[in-house]
């Protein structure tokens, strides 16, 4: 564990207020969900509660299944990282996305893209560089935005077109619903 240096009292309600710098690097906003956990030797820790982050192991079988029927790399991400890859992008697991990315799912934008576009944005914050074309829908669970389903490649010829957007957006209600039960 990191010392920061910083210390904090807590008030008489028990809430502490964690500093904005550690906020701002750890990318946790206003009304983010935290969990909490103690340690044996008495620690507190508090981890980003990512509620699409409980399925990792069933978003995983997912993302395999979208590449192997769409032919193009899959991820699916919460709103911070990449919690699925497959399709030749597994090295993007735990990844975090792009800042681009996070505003199109905090916008609920969804996104078909090749290089060049106008809307075409960086998915990740670091190592997907090559890619060519991008199909982006957000994952939507209760009205709130937990994520979004990325398909990508890096062959400007492969356009994403009509059934790739039906796959995402299938995906992504598919993935939303499951978090609701």
């Amino acid at each position: 564990m990191k010392a920061t240096g910083i210390v904090r009292r807590i008030d008489d309600l028990g809430r502490i207020v964690i500093p904005k710098e550690i906020r701002r690097t750890l990318r946790i906003r206003e009304a983010d969900p935290l969990e909490i956990f103690t340690d044996r030797e008495g620690e507190i820790i508090l981890k980003k509660y990512s509620p699409i982050g409980e399925m990792s192991t069933f978003a995983r079988q997912y993302a395999e299944s979208l590449a192997q029927v769409s032919g193009h790399a899959a991820l699916i991400a919460d709103r911070d990282q990449f919690i699925a890859a497959a399709g030749g992008c597994k090295q993007m697991m735990g990844k975090a996305i792009s800042k681009e990315l996070e505003e199109k799912i905090e916008n609920r934008e969804s996104v078909m893209a090749t290089r060049g576009d106008k809307n075409f944005i960086r998915v990740a914050a670091e190592g997907m560089d090559e890619v060519a074309n991008e199909a982006i829908w957000p994952i939507i669970c209760e009205g709130d935005v937990i994520g979004a389903v990325v398909l990508a490649n890096n062959e400007l010829k492969n356009t994403m077109g009509d059934v790739e957007q039906k796959l995402i957006q299938s995906a992504a209600g598919f993935l939303g619903r499951q978090m609701e039960q």
